[in-house]
C-alpha cells in the first residue's frame, strides 16, 4: 500500500517513513468524540474534565497523534503528578486514542495502585471537625454536611449535588439519583436510597431554617465553598464516608446492607444480585438498629 493510499484511506499525515504515522486532529474531532461519550450518560462536569485532560494532551502534541511526543507527555505526567492523577488522566487519553484506532496505545500499561491504608476515623475526629467551625457564619451548614455525610455514607459528589427534593426529612431518607441530565450521577450508574440519623436530622433542620434566608445560598452544599472551608479542618468531606463505613462495621452492621446503602458495585456479589432483596422499609429498620442510636457529642 502506497503512502498516498494510506493518506486517502485514513487521513494520515506521514512523517519521515510509512512506519511512522501521525494522525492530525482538529477541534471538530474532539467535539465529535465528546458528543459520543456524552451519550453514555456521563455528567457535564465529567465531560468538562475529560475535555480539559484531552486538550492539554493535544496541545502538547500539537494536535498530531505522534507516538514519540505522546510518550514524552505521558512521562511528564508520570514524573510530575501522583499515580492516582496520572492514571485518571491516562485513562481518558487512552480511551480517546483507542477511539481513533491508534494501535500503539494498547501496549501502554498503567502502574499498579500504591499500597493504601485507609485513615481511621473516630467519633472524636468528627467532633473536632464540627468544633473547628464553631463561630463561623456558616457553622450550621458545615455541621449539617458533617453529620449527614458521617451517618449516610454518601460520596462527596453526592453530597454536593443534593437538593431539597432529594431529602425526606421526616423519614430521614435520602434519594440518591442517577440522572446525568440534571448533573446527578452515582458511581454505579444506579439510583439508590440511604438514611441519616436523628442527630443529623436536627442539624439539617437547623441549617434549613437559615438556608436562603439572608445567607444568599443557592445550593445546599456548594462544592467549591465546602472544599475551601475544609482545607485545614481535622477531616475533609471524603473522610465522612469512611466514618460511616467504619462505624457500621464496628457496630456489627450487615456488610451486604452497607454495600447497598453506600452504592458499592454488586456485580460480584451473587447473594445481593440474585437472592437478598430488601425493601426501603427493610433497609430503614436495619439502618436504625445500627446507626440511629449513634450520637456524636459536640
Amino acid at each position: 500500500m502506497t503512502i498516498q493510499t494510506l493518506q486517502r484511506a485514513y487521513g494520515l499525515v506521514v512523517m519521515t517513513s510509512p512506519s511512522h504515522l501521525v494522525k492530525s486532529l482538529g477541534e471538530n474531532d474532539l467535539f465529535e468524540y465528546l458528543n459520543i461519550i456524552e451519550l453514555s450518560g456521563i455528567t457535564k462536569k465529567h465531560i468538562k474534565e475529560t475535555k480539559r485532560a484531552l486538550e492539554k494532551y493535544l496541545d502538547y502534541v500539537k494536535w498530531k497523534i505522534d507516538k514519540p511526543r505522546s510518550l514524552a507527555y505521558f512521562n511528564k505526567l508520570h514524573g510530575k503528578f501522583s499515580i492516582a492523577y496520572y492514571k485518571k488522566q491516562m485513562y481518558q487519553i487512552m480511551k480517546f486514542l483507542k477511539h481513533y484506532s491508534v494501535e500503539w496505545i494498547k501496549h501502554i500499561k498503567l502502574p499498579s495502585d500504591p499500597d493504601y491504608t485507609p485513615k481511621r476515623v473516630t467519633e472524636e475526629d468528627i467532633t473536632k471537625t464540627i468544633d473547628y467551625f464553631k463561630g463561623n457564619d456558616y457553622y450550621k451548614r458545615f455541621k449539617a454536611i458533617i453529620l449527614l455525610g458521617a451517618t449516610s455514607g454518601l460520596r462527596p459528589s453526592e453530597l454536593y449535588s443534593l437538593t431539597l427534593n432529594d431529602i425526606n426529612i421526616d423519614n430521614r431518607t435520602i434519594y440518591v439519583r442517577h440522572d446525568p441530565k440534571t448533573n446527578h450521577t452515582t458511581k454505579s450508574g444506579k439510583s439508590r436510597i440511604t438514611f441519616f440519623n436523628e442527630q443529623a436530622k436536627v442539624a439539617l433542620i437547623n441549617y434549613l431554617e437559615v438556608f436562603d434566608n439572608g445567607m444568599r445560598l443557592k445550593t445546599l452544599f456548594s462544592e467549591n465553598t465546602i472544599q475551601n472551608a475544609f482545607q485545614n479542618a481535622p477531616l475533609n468531606v471524603k473522610h465522612l464516608r469512611k466514618a460511616f463505613s467504619q462505624t457500621w462495621t464496628r457496630k456489627g452492621g450487615d456488610t451486604g446492607v452497607k454495600k447497598i446503602l453506600m452504592g458499592h458495585s454488586l456485580k460480584n456479589d451473587i447473594d445481593l444480585m440474585h437472592y437478598n432483596y430488601q425493601s426501603e422499609e427493610d433497609l430503614k429498620k436495619i439502618y436504625d438498629k445500627v446507626m440511629n442510636n449513634k450520637e456524636i457529642t459536640s
